[in-house]
């Protein structure tokens, strides 16, 4: 069967091979609430769907009208045998209790490498901050290089704010895009953090002028959001 936690994804968990991210938009802070509790009540009413599933996180988020989806496979054939047989009448069961929701976007991705300072091990997250970082055309090994820089510039960062916890990093298959988990101790923290002197997260260094001015880089979004359901087998 399906069971709630409330504990937080393992990002280094090596398991999961096939971790996936989406988002829907479903328009308001009570619609979010509601296509939250559809998605627990039509899960949990049903058997979990396949071994190759670890678990389910979705968040909300703080712009009060999309949501996060978070699946950790642990290969894209367990997705692709569930796509076929068990996703669309979820998805209808939700869409019934929540009608209109529009559902953006999936990404697929592989974990590369995470950035955890020892001392903040174990701390349990208030926000989640996903970066999504756009390329000019695939090219895994900018993808690549492009992560190793963002790690040298946390690693050497003079000014570290102590409300960053973690750093996740995920490359898209497609080699186009790279996207960070980043974990935070709260929304503030991370604002505190923005505000601080230089050009984002991170002093006004060369390693991080590097990272923000390199070659191909064409976008970067952030978004912030509350971890709101963990569904695990049972």
């Amino acid at each position: 069967m399906t069971r709630r936690t409330t504990m937080h994804p393992d990002l280094t968990d090596s398991r999961a091979q096939a971790p996936f991210f989406s988002t829907w938009r479903v328009g308001t802070p009570l619609r979010q609430r509601q296509a939250v509790e559809a998605i627990a009540e039509t899960w949990e009413r049903r058997p979990w769907p396949a071994d190759g599933l670890l678990a389910y996180h979705v968040y909300t988020g703080h712009d009060t009208s999309t949501l996060l989806h978070h699946s950790r496979w642990v290969d894209e054939q367990a997705f692709e045998a569930y796509l076929k047989t068990q996703r669309q009448e979820r998805v209808d069961e939700i869409d019934t209790a929540v009608p209109g929701i529009e559902r953006l976007w999936l990404g697929r991705y592989r974990h590369y490498r995470s950035h955890v300072p020892a001392d903040r091990a174990g701390r349990v997250p208030g926000c989640i901050v996903i970066v999504d970082i756009e390329f000019e055309g695939p090219d895994p090994e900018r993808q690549r290089a492009w992560v190793d820089a963002v790690v040298e510039a946390l690693q050497s960062e003079p000014n570290p704010h102590p409300g960053g916890i973690s750093a996740h990093f995920h490359l898209s298959t497609d080699g186009t895009r790279v996207l960070n988990y980043a974990e935070w101790e709260s929304a503030q923290a991370h604002l505190e953090a923005l505000a601080a002197p230089g050009d984002g997260i991170g002093s006004a260094t060369a390693r991080w002028e590097r990272v923000q001015t390199w070659p191909g880089l064409k976008s970067t979004t952030v978004s912030r959001y509350d971890h709101a359901l963990g569904l695990l087998p049972d």
